[in-house]
């Protein structure tokens, strides 16, 4: 069970976050979805760790995760907006790298990377470089990085931002299979596609969270263009 109690943050004078709390289990998709500026990608940069909230905590199975960084880091997959990779790697080389960098035993290393790979529908694209990828293909060497160790708790910052809808359909795929054995929160705009794998929404508006909702219900809540908006902008 992946818990946020009491997420608040501040950046200066401005609140960003006003104690959210929601939790997410095993099996579970949750949308995280609200319109720009309403604080998801600090949500998640929170939730991965990268940055401290000003009050409030995260508990995986119960345990605090900022007490215990290292545990829960090795449980979790982070898929960021800016999706980095290294672009002069192959496809194969840069996950290898990765999975060494994330502590993975050596006997373990190339299973993970293959399984990854077929996973990701990166068979073809394995042993080119990185960099000569389309925007769509990098995307889904950055899910494969973060979905490397199985985790047991996924978090993809905007995963379906900037990419054609037949692309859209096969990631939701694999998020479908993916939340079989880990607790996964996505954030994003597109309703319609978070709606066909998202078990439940969580609101973000003025960073307060205004609760779990259908689809249906998300749409009387924040801005009716949020649908309309891609790509990265301010969240």
């Amino acid at each position: 069970m992946l818990e946020a109690r009491n997420i608040s943050f501040a950046w200066g004078d401005a609140p960003l976050l006003d104690d959210v709390t929601f939790s997410v289990a095993p099996g579970e998709v949750a949308a995280l979805v609200g319109a720009n500026g309403a604080g998801k990608t600090t949500l998640m940069k929170i939730l991965a760790g990268v940055i401290l909230p000003s009050s409030g905590t995260v508990l995986a199975d119960g345990i605090d995760t900022f007490e215990n960084p290292l545990r829960y880091h090795r449980q979790m997959g982070y898929l960021s907006e800016r999706c980095p990779a290294e672009p002069d790697m192959s496809v194969r080389q840069y996950l290898t790298y990765r999975a060494r960098l994330k502590g993975e035993m050596t006997k373990k290393i190339r299973h993970r990377v293959q399984e990854a790979i077929s996973l990701c529908g990166l068979g073809q694209q394995a042993d080119g470089r990185v960099g000569l990828l389309s925007f769509g293909q990098r995307k889904r060497v950055a899910l494969a990085d973060a979905l490397l160790l199985r985790p047991r708790f996924l978090l993809l910052d905007d995963l379906l931002a900037g990419l054609d809808a037949v692309t859209r359909a096969s990631l939701g795929r694999i998020l479908a299979s993916v939340a079989m054995f880990a607790a996964v929160v996505v954030s994003g705009h597109e309703l319609d596609e978070l709606e066909a794998y998202a078990g439940k929404f969580l609101v973000l508006k003025d960073g307060r969270m205004l609760g779990a909702k259908t689809a249906a219900g998300v749409r009387t809540l924040i801005m009716p263009t949020v649908e309309k908006r891609g790509g990265s902008g301010t969240k």
